[in-house]
């Protein structure tokens, strides 16, 4: 089973709205332990924080609980996939090497007899044209590395965090970008061998069906609390509620 999980954005709103969303977070993951660990993966979309640049020696602090938990998880032998998205993908090697997760822009394996094709799905859309065409200067490890050196820590996490609150949105879906995400997915199902497309980024669920596969989007973790799982039947898209995840079509 591969248990896929989108825009947690930890560290947006107050300290008690990002508390909240990392426990429920923790207790979702808890629920599907034996799933993962037994052969299953874990597979964070992206947006993980809702602004992350990575010094050195320094992390930022917002998430301790989930850390901890991958953390074990790595130790136990799970597999765990980190597929960076537009708000973190500034990493150095905290995740990586003292964490033992995976980080990459995207991801394809095979499950179950199915080809997977994972992105967080940002930069692909004519309607964020300016983050197309700045995401390779942004990301670049030179820009990066410039960023870290003239501003220190705490200093550049705060501009960081700042840009994040000043030009950010206030996480409800904007119809465009699901319309247009969705398009996307259409056409890399069509002219792939991919059965399932999963993006995340537009903040609004799908699974859509179509003669050349599947897209998949799991929702916005921090306003939702949606996620999605694949196994053996297919894909699905759950709420996690009252502490137990509840299929989405049974709550529609």
């Amino acid at each position: 089973m591969l248990l896929l999980l989108s825009d947690l954005h930890l560290g947006r709103g107050s300290r008690d709205e990002t508390r909240a969303a990392e426990r429920d977070a923790v207790a979702m993951l808890r629920a599907h332990e034996s799933a993962v660990l037994e052969g299953g993966a874990l597979v964070l979309m992206g947006d993980v924080y809702d602004q992350f640049i990575e010094y050195r020696h320094l992390v930022p602090k917002s998430a301790p609980r989930l850390v901890g938990l991958l953390a074990e998880w790595a130790d136990r032998g799970a597999e765990i996939v980190y597929v960076v998205g537009n708000r973190d993908p500034w990493h150095v090697g905290f995740f990586e090497d003292d964490i033992g997760v995976r980080l990459t822009t995207d991801w394809e394996t095979c499950r179950d007899g199915r080809t997977l094709y994972i992105a967080h799905g940002d930069g692909r859309i004519p309607a964020e044209r300016l983050s197309h065409r700045l995401q390779p200067i942004l990301r670049a490890p030179l820009m990066a590395r410039l960023y870290r050196m003239g501003l220190p820590g705490d200093a550049g996490y705060a501009l960081a965090r700042w840009t994040a609150r000043a030009f950010g949105t206030d996480g409800a879906p904007d119809l465009e970008v699901v319309a247009e995400l969705a398009q996307v997915a259409h056409e890399r199902l069509a002219q792939t061998d991919a059965d399932v497309v999963a993006f995340g980024h537009c903040h609004a669920p799908a699974l859509e069906a179509t003669p050349d596969g599947t897209y998949l989007n799991p929702g916005y973790w921090f306003g939702d609390r949606t996620f999605a799982r694949i196994d053996i039947d297919g894909p699905a898209l759950f709420r996690w509620t009252d502490g137990a995840a509840t299929p989405l079509d049974a709550l529609a």
